[in-house]
């Protein structure tokens, strides 16, 4: 049970240091008229979502979105809405998931995003 707890403790800070070090920023390079043809259905904004999922999410969700520390994020679209993400994503969720990681207009991009994870 200790080791469970320190390692829950020592990984809700590594990803609340690598949140603090992901800056947040708007990135302003971005060419918004390529869109890269995965074969798949996506939304618009799918590039973008998929950028801010590399720095912000993928530490606990897995590059792969299949889960490591956090749970797989494959699916997630069948269990929760884009509104029920978009509130796990403000206000945390019991278990290790610390709230605010993401805010404003990418975590509306990637709520509508996982959303459509089905």
């Amino acid at each position: 049970m200790k080791k469970k707890l320190l390692s829950l403790l020592l990984g809700t800070s590594l990803v609340m240091g690598l949140a603090a070090c992901g800056g947040g920023g708007k990135d302003t390079s971005k060419d918004t008229n390529t869109k890269k043809d995965t074969g798949t259905t996506e939304t618009a904004n799918a590039g973008d979502a998929q950028k801010i999922f590399d720095q912000k999410c993928s530490s606990c969700h897995g590059g792969d979105m299949k889960g490591g520390m956090g749970p797989n994020l494959t699916k997630v679209g069948s269990k929760y809405s884009k509104a029920e993400i978009l509130d796990i994503l403000k206000n945390g969720k019991s278990g290790g998931m610390p709230a605010g990681l993401v805010s404003g207009d990418d975590a509306d991009t990637i709520a509508t995003w996982l959303a459509a994870k089905k």
